[in-house]
Formats: structure tokens, C-alpha cells, sequence
């Protein structure tokens, strides 16, 4: 049960804005744990996507502190940011798996105020698709 935990857990907390690979606490406990390859995969796709959920909240509710001294994103790169996203659309989101800008997407879907649901299920369709190919690769090489 705790392995359960430690792999939603550590998915969750990657997916925010925290660093951090859960591709490897999922792996570890995959290899004391062989048979629960699909739970592990489900609990670190929610995890993960519910991490995600976490980054579009905090986007959808920053734009009110963007004229405060302390606002970590410059007006520059956040307007540069909006266009990007409005240019490719919400299917962006299908990359939110990504380790270099997959979380910044997410955020920036918030502030976009990209409606939750439509968000939700592209951010799963990729976190869990990443997932997945970590579980394959694992059960190939580590088991």
C-alpha cells in the first residue's frame, strides 16, 4: 500500500512546478512489484494529471497578482507565451508530458482559462501515454 502511495505521490508533485522524475520512483516500485504494472500506471496517470490540475489553477488565478513587484513571469514572456498557446491551440496540451515545458504548458493553459475538462482529458491522454512507455521500457530492461 505504501508503494501505491509513493508512486501517486511522486507523480503528483512532478507534475507541479516542483522538480522532480517520477518515471524513476515508478520504475523502482515496479520492480518489487511486477504484477500491478496497470494500477501503478493508473495512479501515476492520475497523480500526474492531477498535478497538472494544481499548475491550471495556479495559472488561471496568477494574471490577478501580474502587476505586483514579486510576479515571477515578465509581461514580455508571458504575453509571448499566450500567443504561442493560442497559436497551436489546446492540442498543445497533448505534450504537457514533456520534461522541458510540459508543466509551463499547463500553467499557461489556466491563465488561458482553457476550459478544466477539455483540459483534463488531453493532459491524461498524455501523461498516461508517457506512462505507459516507461512501464514498457521497464518490464523490458529492468524485470
Amino acid at each position: 500500500m505504501l508503494d501505491y502511495l509513493i508512486v501517486f505521490s511522486a507523480s503528483l508533485l512532478a507534475a507541479t512546478i516542483a522538480p522532480f522524475y517520477s518515471e524513476v520512483v515508478l520504475a523502482a516500485v515496479l520492480t518489487r512489484q511486477p504484477d500491478a504494472a496497470l494500477l501503478l500506471w493508473l495512479l501515476a496517470s492520475i497523480g500526474n494529471t492531477l498535478g497538472s490540475i494544481i499548475n491550471w489553477w495556479m495559472g488561471k488565478y496568477l494574471l490577478h497578482y501580474r502587476h505586483k513587484r514579486w510576479f515571477p513571469i515578465k509581461e514580455k514572456a508571458l504575453t509571448r507565451a499566450q500567443a504561442r498557446f493560442q497559436r497551436f491551440g489546446i492540442w498543445t496540451l497533448l505534450l504537457s508530458w514533456a520534461p522541458i515545458g510540459g508543466d509551463a504548458l499547463t500553467l499557461i493553459a489556466g491563465i488561458m482559462k482553457v476550459r478544466l475538462l477539455p483540459f483534463t482529458l488531453l493532459v491524461f491522454i498524455g501523461k498516461a501515454t508517457r506512462y505507459g512507455v516507461v512501464i514498457y521500457f521497464a518490464e523490458r530492461f529492468l524485470l
